[in-house]
């Protein structure tokens, strides 16, 4: 019986723009030796090649370089890239405190998205629109799914402003 499965591991991964800082930093090669013909460069990945576990695999501009675990580097196609990856939810200091929290406590996620227990920094960023201070209902529903999505998949801390 076939069953459904999940990629559970996050990884880094960053667009390749074909900048030479991208190139110095990847040790991306670019083979000028190598020619496409108008046909074979609408779809070949490009000139640039990268190294990996593998050996060099070509890399075109809007590919994605992902990094794994060990440092290990390997290319993704943009469609490819968008299909299997989702950027992680980033999330304040605050409610990243109070996801740690309830995991440490045993709360569950229902519990954890409890309005009556959450502290009030985090209710305010829920359901405050900045500046204003008004109740935003489509923000409120946006930020509990993304509280949810952070609470299973894992999260960035916002930077300081």
């Amino acid at each position: 019986m076939i069953k459904v499965y999940r990629k559970t591991a996050t990884i880094k991964a960053e667009q390749f723009d074909g900048s030479e800082e991208m190139i110095d930093k990847y040790h991306v090669r670019c083979d000028t030796e190598y020619m496409f013909s108008d046909d074979q460069l609408e779809y070949s990945m490009g000139p640039y090649q990268i190294e990996t576990l593998e050996g060099f695999l070509n890399i075109g501009v809007g590919d994605w370089i992902a990094t794994g675990v060990n440092g290990e580097h390997w290319p993704i196609a943009d469609d490819v890239f968008k299909q299997t990856y989702v950027e992680l939810p980033v999330i304040p200091k605050a409610v990243a405190d109070w996801i740690e929290k309830c995991k440490h406590d045993g709360t569950s996620v229902g519990d954890m998205l409890c309005y009556e227990r959450q502290p009030e920094k985090v209710r305010d960023w829920i359901e405050l629109t900045p500046g204003t201070y008004d109740f935003n209902q489509r923000r409120y529903a946006e930020h509990q799914d993304l509280i949810a999505r952070a609470w299973l998949d894992g999260y960035t801390v916002e930077e300081d402003k």
